[in-house]
């Protein structure tokens, strides 16, 4: 049985919460040095692009503003083949483009609560 799309738009929702919440009162250089939360942040941050490459292109179209594609796309540009792990592209995601998508993805809850998926 194929999961429901509203797990996916969740899983965006409560991943960039925990982010929030892990970085909290932090600037780049904390973030930096704390192995524990660049970690946990890296995972959400890949948990982000997952649920949004496994969200219906039916919902990717009717939201069309939400960048889906990038989303998507994450793990790509925050880790370079051979580098590692970019995490000043990682902080500049989390703290400048995940809040508008937060706002984005909030409402597709509040749409979908409004009106119950069909089987």
């Amino acid at each position: 049985m194929k999961r429901k799309f509203k797990f996916f738009i969740e899983d965006i929702f409560e991943a960039i919460d925990d982010i929030e919440e892990f970085i909290a009162g932090m600037d780049f250089p904390e973030f930096y040095r704390d192995n524990k939360t660049r970690s946990a942040v890296v995972w959400k941050v890949e948990t982000i692009g997952e649920a949004a490459k496994n969200t219906p292109k039916e919902i990717k179209e009717k939201y069309k503003d939400i960048p889906w594609k990038d989303m998507a796309g994450i793990r790509d540009k925050i880790a370079h083949f051979y580098f590692g792990i970019d995490y000043e592209v990682v902080w500049e995601v989390i703290k400048k483009r995940l809040p508008e998508i937060k706002v984005r993805i909030k409402q597709i809850l509040e749409d979908i609560e409004q009106k119950p998926e069909r089987k």
